[in-house]
Order: structure tokens, then sequence, then C-alpha cells
């Protein structure tokens, strides 16, 4: 096998950065671009990559993040963006660089984690990681009521408004995480590559609580992906802004801070985006959904 070279950290570096980008969108169709380009790209999140030819051909990237558990801190380490160009397939790359990126923190971090499809179930327990499953979140919407409300009590927000942005970027430098059963803290990038290239279309700041929500509607169905918040909020004192008549259940994308009535929980047993952790935590509850929005 050939000798690769192994470079890292290279955010200012835009060769790398243009191949890094290249490589996600061949193997992921996801585009980083706009995201480093408007300087999002910060120190934690670090890139571990062989190159060949100054080219991008595997990678590992790292995310140091905080999570919370039960209301205690936990310095945390989320694997991300595990990729190999197809050319460069089946020589034990992308397994070299994971077995570099746990030697390097694993000391350092409380947990170590990641998200991967069902195709790399067998890779993942190979490196000490043990599949966990998470739980879905619901709630019957039927004893909630809208609340009435000026047209500028809840206002869509855009990415073309340099003060709606800027309003974004203050909320996601400031934001604690969204609940303390558990929850994400220091996810200023992940939040902001979010906003940029997931959820733009469905940004919502909340004035009275000063709040900025991120929600879809789908036919009867509404979804609450994240809550930005710089204070703790209720969850039920938020809904009434957002809950229309003929919406039926809420879907939460992340665990609520079990307080509301009538919220219901299942095990999510038909993902493709299985949570893999090493160690597992001891307090880890029965129930919870790590956010979508820290998802790397």
């Amino acid at each position: 096998m050939k000798d690769y070279q192994l470079i890292s950290d290279y955010k200012h570096i835009d060769a790398y950065k243009e191949s890094f980008n290249d490589l996600a969108k061949l193997v992921f169709d996801l585009d980083f671009k706009e995201w480093y380009e408007q300087g999002y790209w910060n120190d934690n999140y670090i890139c571990y990559s062989y190159i060949d030819d100054d080219r991008i051909v595997a990678n590992v990237s790292v995310n140091k993040l905080v999570v919370v558990v039960g209301g205690v801190e936990y310095q945390a380490l989320q694997i991300g963006t595990v990729m190999t160009h197809p050319d460069y397939r089946h020589q034990g790359l992308a397994a070299m660089l994971m077995d570099h990126v746990i030697h390097q923190y694993e000391q350092d971090y409380d947990l170590i984690y990641l998200f991967a499809n069902r195709c790399a179930i067998q890779f993942y327990p190979k490196f000490g990681f043990e599949p966990i499953q998470e739980s879905r979140f619901l709630l019957d919407s039927s004893h909630l009521k809208k609340k009435p409300t000026t047209p500028s009590a809840l206002q869509k927000l855009s990415l073309n408004n340099p003060a709606d942005l800027e309003l974004m970027k203050q909320f996601a430098a400031e934001r604690i995480a969204v609940s303390s059963t558990l929850g994400v803290k220091n996810q200023e990038h992940l939040t902001m590559f979010y906003l940029i290239l997931a959820f733009s279309d469905a940004i919502y700041y909340i004035q009275d609580e000063d709040v900025i929500v991120l929600f879809e509607q789908e036919d009867k169905e509404l979804h609450v992906l994240d809550i930005i918040s710089k204070r703790k909020v209720a969850i039920d004192t938020i809904l009434p802004y957002i809950i229309t008549d003929d919406i039926e259940t809420v879907h939460f994308s992340f665990t609520p801070d079990m307080n509301i009535e009538g919220i219901q929980t299942e095990l999510i047993t038909d993902s493709d985006d299985l949570l893999f952790v090493r160690p597992v935590l001891n307090n880890f509850p029965t129930h919870f959904l790590f956010p979508i929005t820290s998802h790397a």
C-alpha cells in the first residue's frame, strides 16, 4: 500500500479545504463551502485526512463538544465526515484515521460518539464503540391552544437579511443546551451549519420569549427541530406560538425535558442513523435523542 501523508487542522489552507469539500460532495452529496466561507469552521472542528498528490483521499473529522446528561456536563468528542474516495477504498485508510483520532483524544474526553448508517454496523465496534438505541418524542397536540399574538411576535428569519443573520450568529454563540436531560453545548459551528445548509427555511424568532425556534409543518404534524435560547425556556410556553388548529401531533428532534403533559416516547427501531458511543455513560436516560442540529 502506498504511504499517504497525514494532515490535520487545515481550515486556513484553501487548497485542502476545497479538496475536502470535493470529497464530501462526491461521497455524501454535501457541500460545506458556504459554511466555511462565512467563517464558521472554527477550532472545534478538526479534520484528519490522508492526501495523495495534495488531494484529500480519506478523512475523519472530530467535533469538540460538551454533552449534558442529567444536568452533568461531559467533555465529548463527536466523530463525523468519515469518508474515503472510491478509488482509494479497501486499503484501511478510514480505520487508520479512526485509530489515530482515538489514540490522540481518548485520554482527554469523557466520551467519544458518532452517528452512522447500518452499513457501518460492523465497522465501529472494532474501535470499542457500542450501538445505543435512541427514542422518539411526540406529543398529542389536542390540548394545546394557539396563543393570540401580534404579527411581529413570530418572525421568520432570513439568511439574506444581515440583521437576521447577526441574530442567528449571536444565538448560536451563546446558546445553552436545549435540554438538561440530554443536550449539547459548545456547538456554535454545528448550529450554524444546520441554519445555513439544512433548515434555512425553518428559522423563526419569538420576540416575546427571546428565542429562535426551528420548525416545519408536514400535513397535520409539526416537527420542532431545535429551540435555540440563551436561557432556559419551557417548551410549553413556546408551542402556543407555533401551533396551528390543524396540527394533531408534535414531533421533537431532540430530548425535551420531561415536564410536558402528554409527552410520549418510543424506542427507534427503523432509523438508518445509528448512535455509537465509547464508553457508554452510566447515567444515560432510558429514553433520549441527541439533538438533530448537533449531528456531525
